[in-house]
């Protein structure tokens, strides 16, 4: 079984990007799919919770709509769902660590929002008020984030520049869209995503937080890298890697953007959902291993 963390409270009714209706689309798939999931509700932040990560004058201004938001709008639709979809990596984080299961948390749009503002649909960095509030509470002594969206993450390393250099020693950061952006690049992405074991034998992170975004996808408009097999590989091997190295994975939708002319998006929805089936078949192999005795 996967956990699920979503609520319709989440979604929000923003036009310019796909992201905001994406976890509803998301939901509805995996109940219709024969995935074996259990939805729960996100706790939602408080206004001081998103501090860890960005200055309090920026959160203030955006959800009293002083500022614009990472759609670049001030819409209170949006304002409102902040709380919910920040507060569903944390939860997602939290149960991963305490269950040591990977974990699901249907959001996107975290990985462009720096310190001071967001932009590139991102509004508030969930990766890093995860990662921080995690890192401060003493639950974890290290977490990776792994980030395979299409583009770098740069608002991740903008907060990572900004916070105290213990915090930030306690913060493996791999974006892959940092390196590669043409389809020519995908076997050496994928060479990547396949030395991942050794990557995280030597980092030794508690806890994985992973951008599954689809819009790695070669086809998508603001992508594209991988073919559709090599997506799926893309997450199994961070799925066996995270199994081989004993590590919990608590991931989120991130990108994808391949929309079709009546405004939905069932090509982006397949391929999160061939992430979903990547951490089933890892789940699958290690309980086989576990049955077996090895490991």
């Amino acid at each position: 079984m996967i956990d699920v963390y979503y609520s319709p409270d989440m979604c929000s009714q923003e036009t310019r990007s796909p992201s905001a209706k994406k976890p509803a689309a998301v939901a509805k798939a995996l109940m219709n799919a024969s995935f074996n999931v259990e939805f729960h509700a996100p706790n939602p932040l408080r206004p001081e919770d998103f501090h860890v990560a960005h200055d309090p004058k920026y959160v203030a201004g955006v959800l009293s709509l002083r500022i614009a938001n990472g759609f670049g709008t001030r819409s209170d639709d949006v304002a409102r769902s902040l709380a919910y979809t920040n507060g569903a990596m944390l939860d997602a984080a939290r149960w991963a660590l305490l269950t040591g299961r990977n974990t699901a948390a249907l959001c996107s749009g975290f990985h462009h929002a720096g310190y001071f503002g967001g932009g590139g649909f991102c509004t508030f960095n969930g990766l890093m008020v995860t990662a921080l509030t995690l890192l401060n509470k003493g639950a974890v002594k290290k977490i990776a984030i792994i980030d395979c969206d299409q583009h770098y993450g740069d608002g991740t390393d903008d907060i990572l520049r900004h916070v105290s250099p213990a915090l930030a020693r306690g913060i493996f950061h791999l974006t892959l869209g940092e390196y590669f952006s043409t389809p020519r690049e995908a076997a050496l992405y994928l060479s990547v995503m396949r030395g991942l074991p050794t990557i995280l034998s030597e980092e030794k992170p508690d806890l994985i937080l992973y951008q599954a975004g689809a819009d790695a996808h070669r086809d998508d408009p603001l992508g594209g890298v991988l073919s559709t097999p090599g997506m799926y590989m893309r997450d199994l091997y961070l799925f066996e890697a995270a199994q081989q190295t004993g590590i919990p994975v608590a991931w989120n939708l991130a990108g994808g953007y391949q929309e079709e002319p009546d405004g939905t998006i069932p090509k982006v929805v397949a391929l999160h959902l061939a992430t979903f089936e990547a951490a089933r078949r890892s789940d699958r192999a290690s309980e086989l291993a576990r049955a077996m005795g090895i490991g």
